[in-house]
């Protein structure tokens, strides 16, 4: 009974056409209709036969998207709504220079090419020498580390290091801050650990995991080798027996961070004799 109302009810409108009132088209009897239609116009041929290799849902898909466009000009943003906390974030059309990641990520610095080292056996003819040398021999106390910062130089090409300590070894490395340069001084920082120097390098930025310090005989890892590029990692090396030397080329304008480590050492203090210097 209700199939003969629903009929009866589309017989009575039958009476009164209009352009203007949706049409019930069979998809059978339209897709005929188009295949038909491009069959007589050619030039529709090749967006007839896309439309048959795309499903029905991929095609819908497709034409939506066609409606929006890309950002090209600065201005244009794109608004994000996340599925999960419904945060919107708003990004700008100028990639390459906004920070997507944020304050918290940061590029890591390149791989820096690894130096040159070498040693040879006159420890006492180079302590007699430097030690007659004015700033070219410290005391590295208990506990502490010793940075000595080596800005690059504008005549120079390489940076090179010669030294030696007095009865026990020490740990050393070299790092890298990719830092304009406004001075060529050559400066010396003494902090009580490299945990206290990690913060000190760091007190001005957010960590929110910092890396932990590890022992300096098997290679020191801390968040330097985040921030600075690393060009030799902090090992004991027996500067006591043998002149511990080496060199590194430039790898643009920066500070060189050469670091003497002598937190392992709970009761000896070490007399560090040092030739820091640069050639062309």
């Amino acid at each position: 009974n209700e199939d003969l109302e629903i009929t009866k009810a589309i017989s009575d409108l039958a009476p009164y056409p209009s352009r203007h009132r949706p049409q019930m088209v069979c998809p059978v009897s339209k897709d005929a209709t188009e295949d038909l239609q491009g069959a007589t116009n050619p030039s529709k041929a090749p967006a007839l036969v896309e439309q048959h290799l795309l499903p029905a849902d991929q095609a819908h898909v497709r034409n939506q998207m066609a409606k929006y466009r890309v950002p090209q000009r600065s201005g244009d943003i794109v608004m994000i709504q996340s599925e999960h906390t419904g945060a919107i974030d708003v990004l700008s059309a100028d990639l390459e220079s906004a920070d997507l990641l944020g304050d918290h990520r940061r590029v890591s610095p390149p791989l820096m090419a690894p130096p040159c080292i070498w040693t040879f056996a006159k420890v006492k003819e180079f302590k007699s020498k430097l030690g007659k040398e004015k700033n070219s021999r410290l005391v590295v106390k208990r506990g502490e580390v010793v940075t000595i910062r080596v800005p690059t130089h504008p005549e120079g090409k390489r940076v090179c290091w010669e030294f030696a300590t007095d009865d026990y070894d020490i740990g050393f490395g070299v790092y890298f801050d990719w830092t304009p340069v406004t001075s060529t001084d050559i400066t010396v920082q003494v902090s009580d650990s490299s945990e206290e120097e990690d913060e000190e390098e760091e007190e001005e930025e957010e960590i929110e995991e910092p890396v932990p310090v590890g022992d300096v005989e098997r290679g020191s890892r801390s968040s330097l080798r985040g921030r600075y590029g690393e060009v030799m990692p902090v090992y004991r090396r027996d500067s006591h027996r043998d002149v511990q030397a080496g060199s590194h080329d430039y790898p643009g304008e920066g500070i060189y961070l050469l670091k003497f480590d002598n937190s392992y050492s709970l009761l000896r203090n070490k007399t560090l004799y040092f030739h820091i210097y640069y050639t062309s």
